[in-house]
């Protein structure tokens, strides 16, 4: 197991007990056979790679050198340590400023009760929630552990993860042919390792604009952690009927201060692009390898909708990721209307630099990006 060792912010997090509350907590997979799970597995990676292949010809992105950037199809805890040790390291500079605030007095005194290990219990119970509804997911900083390997190309590497147990239940909850599913899971998450090994700044500078927006944050320690301990409760039932929409403020907007809001206006705009145009290429590439796509696309989005019940829905506000839902569709959406006036060419210009990402308002003014980036040099 992976070992998260104590700097500054093990104080504000015991990232072990996270990690040992998470996998103790998270429901059990489906029921499969051993001999169905080697096979899913074996499936998914086989998919991984084709998938490579369909989205860099759909894409125009890339070449054909091969990277280095492992795929690890993993069960509900091997999803858990991943992203506790992305988590920390992201969080790193966030959580040493926030202990640095730690001072005497009654507050200090209150903020040593709650303690890490108080913070790891709390913060283990949501990763446990959210083991059970991840698909796949590209790490982009995925740091490297013995039994986590990552990629190792100049700048940092990444990891593709494709969660088998929770693709194997959401195919049979849709009731859609499972070989179909897993290639469109597949193609979704290959395009976003496409977009960050074929455009060599875009790692760089996400993780820029990240740092920017931790560095301005400053919100007070109880702050962060109540409302991490409320995210908790919902999930523990622990909060009185009625109360768990409070608001419904999220994580993120607590840590915004004024001058952050540029920086999160860009991070909206460039996590919708990504999401929407992965959404863009499985359904682009899907008519082609994948004959069920038409009938997968409705029953998904219908289920990403609704969202599984009410105490689902309090928790994608207060974690925002009812946020995230939105940059799918908005993202899409830019996308397809882009490609559709200028071609696939004429949309990868966005890739050229951080100059030509879409601003958060060109998201829902797709001709308004294309009038900048495209307008005519001629007099």
């Amino acid at each position: 197991m992976t070992s998260f060792g104590g700097t500054a912010s093990q104080g504000m997090v015991d990232w072990n007990l996270a990690v040992a509350t998470a996998t103790r907590l998270v429901r059990p997979g489906p029921e499969i056979s051993r001999d169905e799970a080697r096979a899913v597995v074996a499936e998914l990676r086989r998919h991984a790679k084709v998938s490579e292949e369909h989205v860099r010809a759909f894409t125009r992105m890339g070449t054909g050198d091969v990277h280095d950037t492992p795929v690890l199809v993993v069960d509900r805890p091997g999803w858990v340590r991943a992203n506790v040790a992305g988590f920390r390291e992201l969080l790193r500079p966030l959580l040493d400023k926030m202990q640095e605030r730690r001072g005497p007095g009654a507050g200090n005194a209150v903020l040593g009760a709650v303690g890490g290990k108080v913070t790891g219990v709390e913060l283990g119970m949501l990763l446990s929630f959210l083991s059970s509804r991840v698909l796949g997911q590209y790490e982009t900083f995925a740091p490297a552990a013995p039994d986590l390997p990552a990629g190792t190309a100049p700048g940092g590497g990444g990891r593709l993860l494709l969660v088998a147990p929770n693709i194997v239940h959401v195919e049979r909850e849709l009731d859609v042919d499972p070989h179909d599913f897993r290639l469109w899971v597949c193609l979704h998450e290959e395009t976003h390792r496409t977009q960050f090994t074929a455009v060599p700044w875009l790692r760089d500078h996400l993780e820029g604009e990240i740092q920017a927006f931790l560095a301005e944050t400053d919100v007070d320690p109880m702050t962060f952690l109540e409302r991490i301990r409320d995210a908790a409760q919902s999930l523990a039932g622990g909060r009185p009927e009625g109360e768990q929409e409070d608001g419904g403020r999220s994580l993120v907007e607590l840590v915004q201060s004024p001058a952050q809001r540029e920086i999160l206006g860009r991070l909206t705009a460039v996590m919708s692009l990504l999401e929407g145009h992965a959404d863009f290429v499985m359904d682009g590439v899907g008519p082609e390898v994948v004959p069920s796509v038409a009938e997968i696309r409705e029953k998904f989005q219908q289920r990403r909708a609704k969202g599984a019940s009410r105490l689902d829905l309090a928790l994608r506000k207060l974690l925002g990721l009812d946020a995230k839902l939105r940059q799918y569709r908005d993202g899409e959406r830019f996308v397809r209307a882009v490609v559709d006036e200028v071609g696939m060419d004429g949309f990868n210009r966005v890739w050229t630099s951080p100059n030509t990402l879409p601003t958060k308002a060109e998201i829902s003014d797709p001709a308004g990006w294309v009038a900048r980036v495209h307008r005519t040099t001629e007099p």
